[in-house]
């Protein structure tokens, strides 16, 4: 049994600028980790000629089918035919965090299963190569409206300013952190989950579909990228970057309906009272995982008013989607 390991991610700076419809233009960026919460696939060969199906997929349910195009599960369908793969494999699925919570889970689960079906393959895929892949099963195969930073993420890890041109031409900057900055920068970050469950692909229409309209907003959160990477790379104080949190999620909601609801607005403005410097709803919007950037020392009261919301704590800069058994 061959088995692999894929993170998830936190985007801090730059959502929205990573739409083809908007870097093919202007460019694009995102200041974004890698975070040690995965998801995981097992894959192995069974002998179909024993059995009366030929596939077999097990994520919350199981499908056992005679050929790939009978499964329901749309993107298991569509890797298993970018890979080439149609009979005789049976493929588990299992995540630590649940899905459409805004921490990239679907463009997790596309580079995992890629990597996981190559190198069942005994084919070893390059990260950016496979990053390129997911976005192409993704946006081509799925016919999603997704940006194309969850995939690099996903692929590459680290904690990275990632630098869109073009689909196909990405450009990962990892950010030169002591461990010591890192640590300083994780021991800010709380991740709560809202309790909300969405889909991020409505939302992600709306960013394509608004990008000309909302171009110099766009190109506001691409300079934050930048200011964001000089705050972490000066080892100075931390605030100023909990500070453009805020100024880049202010931004952020007004690219396009739906990013954010009362609920979510409620939560938010009680972390700022609670001695939040700043914060953000993470994907596309509407709900999932909200982050907030809180000074150590104001955290203990900061985790007794929102007592109401689940905490996950989170490492930063995990490396990118790998083989952990063969």
């Amino acid at each position: 049994m061959l088995i692999t390991q894929t993170p998830l991610r936190v985007s801090f700076l730059g959502g929205g600028t990573d739409y083809p419809a908007h870097f093919e233009q202007h460019g694009g960026a995102v200041l974004a980790t890698a975070i040690d919460k995965s998801a995981f696939f097992s894959v192995s060969r069974f002998y179909s000629q024993l059995f009366d199906y030929s596939v077999r997929v097990s994520y919350r349910k199981v499908e056992c089918v005679d050929s790939i195009e009978e499964l329901e599960h749309a993107p298991f369908r569509e890797c298993l035919r970018w890979c080439g793969i149609e009979r005789d494999v049976e493929v588990d699925y299992a995540a630590e965090l649940p899905a459409f919570t805004g921490l990239g889970s679907s463009s997790t689960f596309v580079v995992g299963l890629l990597n996981a079906l190559h190198a069942f393959q005994g084919n070893r895929t390059d990260p950016l190569e496979l990053a390129y892949q997911a976005i192409a099963v993704e946006r081509e195969a799925l016919g999603e409206a997704v940006g194309c930073q969850d995939q690099v993420l996903a692929a590459v890890g680290g904690f990275n300013v990632v630098e869109f041109r073009a689909t196909d031409d990405i450009l990962v900057h990892p950010i030169q952190l002591t461990e010591r900055r890192l640590e300083e920068i994780q021991n800010h970050c709380m991740l709560f989950y809202t309790g909300i469950k969405r889909r991020a692909e409505p939302l992600a229409r709306g960013y394509e579909r608004d990008a000309s309209d909302r171009k110099n907003e766009l190109l506001a959160l691409r300079r934050m990228v930048d200011e964001g990477h000089n705050i972490l790379t000066a080892h100075g104080p931390l605030d100023p970057f909990g500070e453009l949190l805020h100024r880049g999620w202010m931004m952020k909601k007004s690219l396009t309906a739906g990013i954010t609801n009362e609920t979510v607005e409620k939560i938010y403005q009680e972390g700022l009272s609670s001695g939040a410097l700043g914060g953000k709803l993470l994907g596309a919007g509407g709900g999932g995982f909200i982050l907030f950037f809180v000074p150590p020392e104001r955290q203990d009261g900061f985790r007794k008013n929102l007592h109401y919301l689940t905490e996950i704590p989170t490492g930063l800069n995990a490396p990118g989607t790998r083989v952990v058994h063969s």
